[in-house]
């Protein structure tokens, strides 16, 4: 773990990480008693972990029943991938005209990652970047305000995703990030704004708005990957 964060944000980075890849699918229990033996941690920096997880919405924290999973509405759900189809092609825009050479270092690098992953079968991993590319070309834009919603939205895509996505990957098609990528590197702005809209809504389209029942295993065997 990094030496600079303190046990809770650790744990809280652990912890949205696996949320993100899948190892923790939507309305999984978090026990706070086994979460402390599985990160060797207290009880109260795992509470915290956790309430910082709430605050980000990946966590849900019910009255005398303990911490879960964040599970979105099939409302939610549409919600979330209407909002992203508003912010992020005007976003992409601005990311094309304001990127550097280094920020498009940058996404070439990540997308490689990303490839990577998916070749290794690592797919948790590959969902994971596929992600923060988006959240990427939302910094590099340097909105600062909608760069935080970006994020936040990003999360719950995660989760609608886990939740409602019908195609076989939950993966980002490799070919629209590499159209996209191009188009900021090419300094075209309207090129961006169309290739992120269309990809949104090609996104958004492979949605099954039918409840899946999370897996029946410990968070222990979900952690671990067993």
């Amino acid at each position: 773990m990094p030496q600079d964060r303190t046990p809770d944000q650790s744990v809280t980075v652990a912890l949205s990480r696996a949320i993100h890849e899948h190892k923790l699918p939507p309305g999984t229990k978090l026990g706070e008693d086994d979460l402390a033996e599985i990160y060797g941690v207290s009880r109260t920096i795992v509470r915290a972990a956790l309430r910082t997880l709430a605050h980000e919405q990946l966590v849900q924290i019910q009255r005398n029943r303990g911490a879960f999973v964040a599970k979105p509405s099939p409302k939610e759900a549409l919600e979330v991938f209407e909002a992203r189809e508003l912010l992020e092609p005007r976003t992409a825009h601005s990311a094309a005209i304001k990127a550097t050479k280094a920020d498009v270092d940058r996404l070439h690098r990540h997308i490689e990652r990303e490839h990577a992953a998916m070749t290794s079968g690592d797919h948790g991993a590959a969902l994971y970047l596929s992600g923060q590319l988006h959240v990427e070309i939302a910094r590099i834009a340097a909105q600062d305000t909608i760069t935080s919603f970006i994020e936040t939205l990003i999360a719950r895509s995660s989760l609608v995703v886990a939740l409602y996505w019908r195609r076989e990957s939950a993966l980002c098609e490799s070919h629209a990030h590499n159209s996209l990528v191009e188009a900021i590197a090419e300094g075209d702005g309207d090129k961006a704004e169309g290739l992120m809209k269309s990809h949104l809504v090609d996104l958004h389209s492979a949605l099954d708005l039918s409840q899946s029942a999370p897996a029946s295993r410990t968070l222990k065997q979900m952690l671990s990957g067993s």
